[in-house]
């Protein structure tokens, strides 16, 4: 169906489309996505290819440098903007996807502010997507509610919520139900465009304005792109220069390398930078996955106290402060585990020491998953840090060199890594392609990085043929075997019967696919897309 209202007649939506959802794509606001195409998508997708380029020198035996070209932005003494008011204590920050309940409860939770995910703890069918939107409206208009009719229960916003920010999905993923000139459009620029569009006014008319995480950043090139389309949509709504707030999740382990260029590129709209953990692990195998015996352990022994991590983790730290943003600390992903109280008091335990540890380093915030967890992270905040954030903290003591930043972590892998990579690959990909991004296995709260991590570990065990703790070569034969098993146990807990109703099927075949595949798919959400 082509949209008629628009003088340009360049956009239309994808067969599939059933609902249009005209209170959110609106004449003017398709419009302001078909601007923001013309004028950013072709770079973009220049900037992917150039992430395929920088792949090649990867697979060249390279590991990453310090830009030589921007040794003067690194040495050389300035800041960054202004931090808002309603962003300088950042102590507690939950994170969730765009549903209604979701975001009143996260809002509600006690935490300094809430990352709304239009990314990976979304999956983004078209529904989630569009309606996430139109839930973040009614949230900023302070007027979402929700009616659990089966429990008898009305969700509604407390007096005092957390902040809003909101985080769009990655450069590489597309929105493939919209085209925009017969192009799918970017799923960035969509994200983007449809909430400052929608809520910029509100926003601005409660004191505060569009704040945002950008994800998955590889160069600082990319950090100048959403610093150009932050500026352009500032104009287009004719709202001052830096209005418009960005926190930058440093996920991979290029990113890490650039962290100067990457404030500086930003450094109008700019205000934090945060330790995306999960999806570091999964970027840090990838980008090496062609290096001769470059073999990373059982995901479960790789932690942020590993020593690639924990330089990593305090590099973000130095040059955060130095440029005067906040420094933003991992995700706690623990759910609360009521059945077995002394099994959730030692996950509680583990989730407090891990915020011990990221507050006495210096972090001015943290990530937690479940509204339970908000308590243990303040409280660990609130005894190690009296003011809203440590940006007198410098730590200058430190010296992060190139090679710290990739020193390979010591290890094992073994038959229960190999297993629960494959159990929680599948799961997690069968929930994905139903339409939940966030979902909970085993106590945690999992989202799609967990899935990478996973399957991209048996990927490159397989390549390797790893030599197991127990002395067994990991091989196909092997690897069948395993898979074989796990797929049996699936059947068994969901019943013959049931497993009719679900999308294990597909979700076991495209993990298959993606582990044996001798190409390797950057991610595996591009493939799994076009099924939901």
């Amino acid at each position: 169906m082509e949209n008629t209202l628009l003088k340009t007649q360049t956009i239309t939506f994808s067969k599939d489309v059933t609902n249009y959802y005209p209170d959110i794509l609106t004449e003017e606001a398709l419009n302001f996505l078909s601007s923001l195409h013309e004028k950013f998508n072709k770079q973009r997708l220049q900037l992917l290819n150039s992430r395929r380029k920088q792949q090649d020198v990867f697979d060249g035996g390279n590991f990453p440098e310090f830009p030589k070209e921007t040794k003067d932005i690194r040495d050389s003494n300035w800041t960054a903007g202004n931090i808002p008011e309603d962003l300088q204590d950042r102590r507690v920050e939950i994170t969730g996807p765009v549903d209604r309940k979701m975001i009143i409860n996260a809002l509600n939770s006690g935490a300094k502010t809430f990352m709304a995910d239009l990314e990976d703890s979304n999956a983004p069918t078209w529904n989630n997507s569009i309606e996430g939107q139109q839930n973040l409206i009614d949230a900023n208009n302070k007027t979402i509610l929700l009616i659990d009719n089966k429990k008898n229960k009305t969700y509604k916003l407390h007096p005092q919520t957390a902040v809003l920010l909101v985080r769009p999905r990655g450069l590489h993923l597309n929105e493939r139900h919209i085209l925009i000139n017969n192009e799918e459009a970017s799923g960035s620029l969509v994200d983007f465009g449809l909430y400052v569009f929608h809520n910029t006014k509100a926003l601005q008319e409660n004191g505060t304005a569009p704040y945002f995480y950008l994800p998955k950043l590889e160069h600082y090139l990319e950090a100048r792109w959403w610093n150009e389309v932050f500026t352009f949509a500032e104009d287009y709504l004719n709202v001052s220069k830096g209005t418009f707030k960005a926190t930058v999740l440093i996920e991979t382990i290029t990113a890490s390398y650039q962290l100067d260029e990457i404030i500086y590129q930003l450094k109008d709209h700019i205000v934090g930078l945060n330790c995306g953990r999960w999806d570091y692990i999964f970027s840090y195998i990838k980008k090496f996955r062609n290096h001769p015996n470059f073999v990373v352990p059982n995901r479960d022994q790789v932690t942020m106290t590993t020593p690639f991590m924990d330089a990593y983790s305090k590099l973000v730290i130095q040059r955060c402060h130095k440029r005067g943003i906040l420094a933003i600390g991992g995700m706690a992903a623990q759910i609360p585990i009521k059945n077995d109280p002394k099994a959730n008091a030692i996950a509680l335990e583990k989730v407090r020491k891990d915020k011990e540890r990221e507050v006495k380093n210096g972090h001015d915030g943290t990530w937690v998953a479940h509204p339970a967890l908000v308590e243990v992270a303040l409280k660990e905040f609130n005894k190690h840090m009296p003011g809203p954030n440590q940006l007198h903290i410098t730590r200058d003591d430190i010296n992060i060199t190139e090679q710290d930043l990739v020193e390979l972590p010591l290890g094992t892998v073994t038959e229960a890594g190999i297993r629960k990579n494959i159990n929680v690959g599948i799961l997690y990909t069968e929930a994905w392609l139903r339409g939940h991004g966030a979902v909970a296995l085993y106590n945690l709260m999992e989202d799609a990085a967990t899935a990478e991590i996973s399957r991209t570990q048996v990927w490159q065990w397989l390549k390797n043929k790893v030599t197991l703790e127990d002395g067994r070569q990991f091989n196909i034969v092997l690897y069948n075997s395993l898979l074989n098993d796990e797929v049996e146990k699936i059947i068994k807990e969901i019943g013959e019967d049931s497993i009719k109703n679900t999308k294990f099927k597909l979700a076991i075949d495209l993990f298959d696919k993606l582990v044996l595949s001798e190409k390797f798919e950057e991610f595996l959400t591009l493939p799994a897309y076009k099924y939901i």
